[in-house]
């Protein structure tokens, strides 16, 4: 299950006034307005707020996003905030006497991440861009996905805002509502239709901000939307951590699955099979096809052990290096590092291409391995290449350097000095291969339910 698509369905529902029933009792959002109106009015005759300086009249029909339910009204969010105030231009720093908000700290999701922050010790700036429960943060400069994000100030502890950010505070309308409005995809859509674009960045500055069209219910049921939001983000979070506990658990049972079949307890061994002695012995005569390792202490009949040097070729890729980062997922050529990333990009570059597969790359640093079975350039010199002898399955290779890592308090180059040194068990080719046959099978149900999540 996509958490994400759930939350923003839910949102839509909302400000569609679909989420929550209307109770023709209360006070329509027109009446609502008219408070907000007078509200406004009196703090500009105390001199709290300034009044908004009029745009000129247009001739045209007031353009509406979407049909409203009876009882709600459209309105500019100018119309109902006391102001949008950029925040302090002044540089934080590491210690200090207020919390400084940045962009950082607003997650995708509405709320304000604490766990990285920055501080001020000024004054003025504390007390000029000091923050309120109720505020709102908008992110004025992003990126084009996430220019316009906004969280919601919930008073957790005394902070002020950078300037990236525009302080919008709300009269006499839900916080909480406005937050769901400023999270759903009708505004997402907005801020990608309104922004501008620069390098490498976007922006909405406060005038476009105070011309956003925002659907007004009535305040109770502003209020019964948020309880039920509430709820419903609770349930999402609790799918959200079911999920990545179960793609957790998945993990750990292919790593299971890989070390019951390193160790002989996957697939039953058939007495008929060659001895995997004689099989390393017609390799190599010279291969040691014992050694000293605790991990493996009763392996079962037939099998034996050696090192992965005595059969695996390595070459360095010095050759193969991508000459431009100029990626296009329009090209063919795939570009390869050994880690989580894999496939980093694509190249139409047509010299230098690996083309000797199946094989396995090797990142010589982390020692994280990847079986690769298509043409690829590489994107550095961090790695080997890897060739299993023919008289061995290289997927059964592949299998064992997956679970088998070597972690160091140094940053070397692991394979010819350690890694290559490992001990193996080797069984029967033939096990071999039904080992893969197996393993695969279990993988493909195991990929098959982690797609269903």
């Amino acid at each position: 299950m996509d958490t994400k698509k759930l939350r923003q369905k839910i949102l839509d529902l909302a400000i569609h006034g679909k989420l929550v029933p209307q109770d023709p009792n209360d006070e329509p959002a027109s009446g609502l307005l008219e408070r907000i109106k007078a509200e406004k009015e009196r703090l500009i005759k105390e001199g709290k707020i300034k009044r908004t300086k009029k745009s000129a009249k247009s001739s045209d029909t007031p353009h509406y996003p979407y049909l409203l339910p009876k009882g709600w009204e459209w309105c500019k969010l100018e119309d109902i905030v006391c102001e949008l105030k950029y925040g302090t231009s002044e540089k934080s720093s590491s210690v200090g006497k207020i919390t400084v908000l940045r962009m950082g700290n607003i997650t995708d999701i509405g709320t304000i991440d604490y766990s990285n922050l920055v501080y001020s010790s000024n004054d003025e700036d504390i007390k000029q861009y000091s923050l309120k429960k109720g505020d709102l943060l908008f992110n004025r400069t992003n990126s084009s996905e996430w220019v316009g994000k906004t969280a919601i100030y919930k008073g957790e502890q005394p902070a002020i805002y950078a300037g990236y950010l525009i302080r919008v505070r709300p009269i006499l309308i839900s916080s909480d509502y406005l937050n769901i409005v400023m999270n759903s995809s009708y505004y997402r859509n907005w801020c990608y239709n309104v922004k501008t674009d620069a390098v490498n960045q976007s922006n909405i500055n406060a005038q476009k901000l105070s011309k956003l069209m925002v659907p007004i219910p009535p305040l109770k049921e502003q209020e019964r939307i948020v309880v039920e939001m509430a709820k419903w983000a609770s349930l999402i979070t609790s799918i959200k951590n079911d999920k990545e506990d179960l793609q957790a658990a998945i993990k750990q049972t292919k790593s299971k699955i890989l070390d019951l079949a390193i160790h002989g307890k996957l697939v039953p061994q058939d007495p008929n099979d060659e001895p995997a002695a004689e099989l390393l012995k017609r390799i190599n005569p010279k291969t040691e096809i014992t050694c000293d390792n605790g991990h493996y202490p009763q392996l079962p009949d037939g099998w034996c052990k050696c090192r992965l040097e005595d059969i695996v070729e390595y070459e360095q890729p010095q050759a193969y290096i991508v000459n431009s980062t100029d990626y296009d997922d329009s090209y063919l050529t795939p570009v390869l590092t050994a880690g989580k990333s894999f496939i980093i990009g694509y190249t139409n570059e047509t010299k230098g291409i690996y083309q000797n597969t199946p094989c396995i790359i090797f990142d010589d640093f982390t020692t994280d391995s990847k079986l690769v079975d298509f043409p690829f350039k590489v994107k550095s010199s961090a790695m080997k290449i890897l060739k299993v002898t023919d008289d061995i399955e290289i997927e059964y290779v592949a299998m064992f350097m997956s679970i088998t890592r070597l972690i160091g308090d140094t940053h070397k180059r692991y394979w010819i000095s350690e890694y290559s040194k490992l001990c193996i068990p080797i069984p029967p080719r033939k096990e071999q291969k039904r080992i893969i046959n197996v393993v695969k099978v279990m993988f493909e149900k195991l990929d098959a339910i982690m797609e269903d999540l």
